[in-house]
């Protein structure tokens, strides 16, 4: 873990100060100079996964050329790149190493900052930082390694959607709180927005999870304010055109909410902001439409002087298709009951089957406050060990199952029967989803 460092801790307790401040006040404070992306921007393509480069070789020793190339164009595609762990030292060395790689190719680096307390709800990518001081001390390694090379830094994936109160916590085992939460980003933000070419995006969640007041309330109190922008759809597979409209009224949603106009009465009630569960709630697995033009129409009637400034990234890397309504698992052969499409409906962020890889990473914006499409997550990597244990996967076998299954409910419970085997452990290579993804893709790859 992140280990603490002494010479550091009288400017991370400050640092903590401030950030707290910051994070239960009003958001008053100016946004910061924009520092969007121009439209030639050119992405950096890191080294790829050492599973893909086996794979690929894999399959050329088969004689599969054409499956081969496919995954040779999905890995050499633009993606980030994530630090998730080690000293402030070793992340500031990481950093730079890829910003200078970066350098080579001409290109922008995409940079992920997965180090924060608590993360993950200690779940699948458990881990993170001990406390704030070691975790402030990790973000100032990784802002001195970025130096005063341009590059994108995508804070903390969930960090505003799974709070630590999501998780139950304060609780034995995990003593995280929400105010620690909020103080660390406000910190990491302050601290990044130090470099002069780095635009920093924080947790918006996506289209099918927070509602827009939520979202926009809990980005404010992280930070936004004084951040790039936010992100939407980060390891996730959410419609691309739903979450351009989810992100662009959570960006009304904070123009509203800070407007001062006819006395005040719109400051800080994000609550009053309409969202994509009212007045109905707009299915997650098909392109909203028409069936959005309420929430759009309240926007255009509330607004008043508010203008929105506030940008925002979409993560493209695996929603080609969409998310997986699992449909296909009520029907002949499988029959699966309402209650397992349910479950696994509710887990379609888990490794769901037959997906594709969506738009290339570019900045070229379709919507007023949109910078950029991003390959965030990296397709190919597993999202975890989907199975029934961990709460994505139900199944029941007495109705379909396959020679070569388990028997032992014990080891059921732990099997993923969407994929009829045992899923690799979250960010491993998972060769069969990737090959897939690159199969699936849309556009196409190649």
């Amino acid at each position: 873990m992140v280990a603490r460092l002494i010479r550091r801790a009288g400017w991370c307790m400050a640092l903590a100060a401030v950030a707290l401040g910051v994070s239960t006040g009003a958001a008053s404070a100016s946004a910061p100079t924009s520092r969007a992306l121009s439209a030639n921007t050119r992405f950096f393509v890191p080294r790829p996964n050492a599973g893909a480069e086996q794979q690929i070789r894999q399959l050329r020793r088969q004689h599969d050329g054409a499956d081969a190339e496919l995954l040779r164009d999905m890995v050499t595609t633009p993606q980030a790149v994530w630090f998730t762990k080690g000293t402030p030292e070793q992340v500031r060395d990481g950093v730079r190493d890829t910003m200078e790689s970066a350098r080579d190719q001409e290109a922008v680096p995409v940079l992920v900052a997965y180090d924060v307390p608590g993360r993950d709800c200690a779940q699948f990518s458990a881990g993170g930082a001990l406390d704030m001081a070691s975790y402030l001390a990790w973000i100032d390694g990784f802002a001195s390694g970025i130096g005063r090379g341009k590059a994108v830094v995508i804070l903390e994936p969930d960090s505003l959607g799974l709070l630590p109160s999501s998780c139950g916590g304060p609780k034995p085992g995990f003593p995280f709180t929400d105010a620690d939460r909020l103080a660390e980003l406000n910190g990491a933000v302050a601290r990044l927005e130090q470099q002069p070419n780095v635009s920093v995006y924080l947790d918006g969640t996506h289209s099918a999870w927070l509602g827009v007041g939520d979202a926009a309330s809990r980005l404010v109190r992280g930070g936004v304010m004084q951040a790039q922008g936010f992100y939407v759809n980060v390891s996730n597979y959410q419609l691309t055109p739903n979450l351009v409209q989810y992100a662009t009224w959570i960006s009304d949603c904070i123009a509203f909410a800070n407007d001062p106009e006819e006395g005040g009465w719109r400051l800080g009630h994000y609550d009053f902001c309409n969202s994509q569960y009212f007045p109905v709630v707009l299915s997650p697995f098909s392109v909203w439409g028409a069936s959005a033009n309420a929430a759009n129409a309240w926007f255009a009637a509330n607004m008043g002087t508010a203008v929105a400034t506030t940008h925002f990234v979409v993560d493209t890397s695996r929603n080609g298709a969409g998310p997986n309504s699992m449909a296909t698992f009520a029907a002949a052969p499988f029959n699966q009951p309402a209650s397992v499409v349910s479950t696994l409906q509710a887990g379609n962020w888990c490794n769901p089957p037959d997906r594709g890889v969506g738009l290339r990473p570019a900045a070229t914006p379709t919507a007023p406050l949109l910078d950029a499409w991003l390959w965030v997550k990296i397709p190919g990597e597993s999202d975890g060990q989907c199975d029934a244990a961990g709460g994505p996967r139900a199944w029941d076998y007495t109705i379909f199952t396959q020679p070569g299954w388990p028997t032992d409910p014990a080891q059921q419970r732990l099997f993923d029967p969407l994929w009829g085997m045992f899923d690799p452990a979250a960010g491993a290579w998972f060769p069969r989803q990737a090959l897939q993804l690159a199969k699936d893709a849309n556009p196409g790859l190649g």
